[in-house]
């Protein structure tokens, strides 16, 4: 069974060296695993409370994307998107929002910082501060729980905001009386890398002390690199490796072997000029052809806006049976109010239960189908070579229940995964309401089996 693994990517910034080795490399290599179902998206709605820049944030969404997919990233293996592009975010968070308590959001880190800022200033405590980042961890929120991840890679400064997304998923199934939602786990990456930045310092945009990975070409890198900042130890005169930012960002891209020779070469006093040519080389190396893919994608914007509407239709499939059952269960059921309760369908009769219904293909195959306890028919199974085979998923799916269910929107549809394979498939309904108000009763039915076993 895969894990699903999501991640975030704020559109704020250029990317440069320090994101590529403590994020968007090991995040690429994470995403080819066959156990891992990946989830990558540019968290633009969250750059809107660190930036007003409307064209900065523009252009980072374009370099972004176009980072991660000339680092490797493989849209057919991957789900990417946009946040703004997927509409059930926002409205998972007003959901959320109306669970959560006031007190959890004064505990938020960021928040707290602030407030701590402004009373050391002599300010109003709540000065500057927008309900953007007040409310920005029930967003979070909505981007871990609307796709039920179960891990969420971060770093140690947002532990906080995956335990509150605990809380508040925690909270909304109580309330409501269901396990709507997987509670994620935290991932601490220990061994990412923290490169220094020119000065010495963690490479940081805040600092403006970054080397950049594409932007500016080949020249700009070398002239970046030989910009960081040395002591002030002569050629000839012995270098402390374990002190030099050279030797720290050297170690990043180098194998066990150059990194022993290039240690070396610093305790036998290679001059500084010289060792920052020998970094900005080995550097290139891996750089270079990333580069030449990024500036193919940049020349042809259209091209990433088809992959990312492409990973919004991924995972849109996913967001919008997930909401479609949140507003059953909170009343916001699409017509609920100018239909009477017995107007749809009559009924089921006392005793009866959703069933399933074996039957034998042409070809000699076996499938089956389930039924409403009314008669209606929600699945399809896939197609057995035995009988055995297609009775042991029906044991599964009748020990499943609504909520664990993995339930893929298509156009007209819903499809029934187990272990990530595709296992059985809806009829086609005449539009996308119909097909959501089915999904609601096929969850209803499959809550109805796992009771009985």
């Amino acid at each position: 069974m895969k894990t699903r693994v999501l991640t975030g990517i704020t559109t704020t910034g250029t990317p440069h060296l320090g994101n590529y080795v403590g994020a968007i490399r090991p995040a690429v290599a994470a995403s080819r695993r066959d156990d891992v179902d990946a989830f990558y998206f540019m968290a633009d709605y969250h750059a809107l409370i660190k930036s007003d820049d409307a064209g900065r944030i523009e252009r980072s969404r374009l370099e972004i994307a176009a980072t991660w997919l000339a680092a490797g990233l493989d849209p057919q293996k991957v789900t990417f998107y946009r946040q703004s592009d997927i509409p059930e975010i926002p409205e998972l968070t007003w959901f959320l929002t109306c669970v959560t308590a006031k007190g959890l959001l004064n505990r938020a880190h960021a928040y707290k910082a602030a407030v701590d800022k402004n009373s050391a200033a002599g300010e109003d405590a709540d000065a500057g501060v927008t309900a953007g980042l007040y409310m920005y961890p029930v967003l979070m929120a909505a981007d871990i729980l609307a796709f039920n991840a179960n891990k969420v890679p971060v770093g140690r400064d947002q532990i906080q905001h995956v335990e509150m997304t605990r809380d508040i998923a925690q909270r909304f199934n109580h309330i409501y009386g269901r396990e709507f939602f997987v509670l994620p786990d935290v991932v601490i990456e220990e061994q990412v890398a923290t490169l220094p930045g020119l000065d010495g310092r963690k490479m940081s945009k805040s600092y403006d002390n970054t080397i950049p990975l594409f932007a500016g070409g080949q020249k700009h890198l070398r002239d970046t690199i030989m910009r960081i900042v040395t002591d002030s130890r002569l050629p000839g005169e012995a270098k402390d490796p374990d002190n030099s930012a050279l030797f720290t960002i050297f170690r990043a891209f180098a194998s066990e072997a150059e990194s022993a020779a290039f240690r070396q070469a610093l305790v036998d006093g290679i001059g500084w000029g010289e060792a920052k040519q020998v970094l900005f080389e080995r550097i290139e190396v891996d750089v270079a052809p990333m580069r030449e893919s990024y500036d193919a994608l940049i020349a042809r914007p259209a091209m990433i806006e088809e992959i990312l509407h492409e990973g919004a239709k991924k995972a849109r499939a996913i967001a919008a049976p997930k909401i479609a059952e949140l507003r059953d269960a909170i009343g916001l059921r699409s017509g609920s109010v100018a239909a009477p309760q017995a107007a749809s369908k009559a009924a089921p009769k006392p005793g009866k239960s959703p069933r399933f219904a074996s039957f034998r293909d042409g070809d000699g195959s076996f499938r089956f189908r389930l039924f409403s306890a009314d008669g209606e028919e929600l699945l399809l199974s896939k197609a057995f070579a035995d009988p055995k085979s297609a009775g042991a998923l029906q044991k599964r799916i009748k020990e499943l229940g609504g909520v664990s269910a993995v339930l893929q929107a298509q156009p007209l549809a819903l499809a029934l995964e187990l272990d990530g394979e595709q296992v059985a498939t809806t009829p086609t309904y005449g539009d996308e309401q119909a097909r959501d108000e089915a999904l609601a009763r096929l969850r209803g039915a499959l809550d109805q089996l796992a009771a009985q076993e």
